[in-house]
């Protein structure tokens, strides 16, 4: 099965892509990775879903092979060529990626940060969102909205705290130190419980990227999204069915939390849960998250196939 690899121009923004499987297919699969990662991080994903669907993975702007602009924040002014990085911008890049190379109705599979993302785009999109996974997706703990489940220290904190991420010498200094190898494998480690696929090259897939000059921009301004969309919120006014994945042992976005989810959404269909698996359960065990996946894709596929 080939793999074709692209460069969408988003304005004058240009857009890292690959495509797996036949384009001519009713429906297509958009894979939406999470922070840090690219798309690369679907390695073990995209071959099996493409023998179903087309399935394409796009880079968010700020990493992978897509532009890494200036960041600006809510209330910076704006300079030429600087970006609010954030849920909205992305949301509406999957969109226009949707709209203008997909072109047929598609699922949207995201991970942490791009499950939100997905459900961002799910709500730009209309009808032509089949549906959205969401693997193990961010529940952004930290956003001001949170402040009532976080410590009581936390509010004492906070204003310190966020005036000093805003500055930009800080920030590119917090990701320089961040962004090196030995780094990278330990936070993996803390994301893949079981060490499995834990390598030199998932290692190395998410550090090149980090040696691009853009790179620190969208690492500041994720850092400072502390008021911008929540999965429930999004998921409240959502028309399209919603199914989890989750790793049991996920350091960071607590199982429990998308149990809730699942109990009390209404678009939410259904969750698998993938024992001792971390937060990127596709990659650290594509072996029993790709039969879902495919399960998932054959039952949006049916309502296409009968038409």
């Amino acid at each position: 099965m080939t793999l074709q690899e692209g460069l969408w121009c988003w304005g004058d923004r240009n857009i890292g892509w690959t495509l797996m499987g036949n384009p001519e297919a009713p429906l297509a699969v958009l894979l939406i990775h999470g922070f840090g990662a690219n798309t690369e991080h679907w390695r073990f994903n995209q071959p099996a879903l493409a023998a179903l669907a087309p399935t394409y993975a796009i880079d968010l702007l700020g990493f992978g092979r897509s532009d890494q602009p200036r960041a600006r924040l809510k209330d910076e002014p704006e300079q030429p060529g600087s970006v609010l990085y954030g849920f909205d911008l992305w949301g509406q890049q999957v969109a226009d990626f949707c709209r203008t190379v997909i072109d047929r109705p598609v699922l949207l599979m995201g991970n942490s940060i791009g499950g939100v993302v997905a459900l961002r785009a799910a709500q730009l999109l209309g009808d032509r969102c089949c549906g959205v996974v969401l693997i193990d997706c961010a529940q952004r703990l930290m956003d001001d909205k949170q402040l009532a489940t976080q410590p009581a220290w936390m509010a004492w904190i906070r204003p310190l705290l966020k005036t000093m991420v805003r500055q930009r010498w800080l920030s590119t200094t917090l990701f320089r130190n961040a962004a090196r190898p030995g780094v990278i494998r330990s936070v993996l480690k803390q994301a893949y419980p079981s060490g499995q696929h834990v390598d030199d090259a998932l290692v190395e897939l998410l550090f090149q990227p980090t040696r691009r000059n853009g790179a620190a921009e969208a690492f500041r301004g994720f850092i400072n999204l502390f008021d911008d969309h929540l999965a429930p919120q999004l998921m409240q006014h959502l028309a399209v069915p919603v199914d989890l994945i989750w790793g049991e042992q996920d350091p960071w976005e607590p199982l429990p939390e998308a149990q809730r989810w699942a109990e009390q959404i209404s678009c939410v269909k259904s969750i698998n849960v993938i024992s001792g698996a971390g937060h990127c359960p596709h990659d650290e065990a594509p072996d029993r998250v790709n039969p879902v996946l495919l399960r998932l894709l054959e039952t949006t596929n049916q309502p296409q196939q009968a038409t």
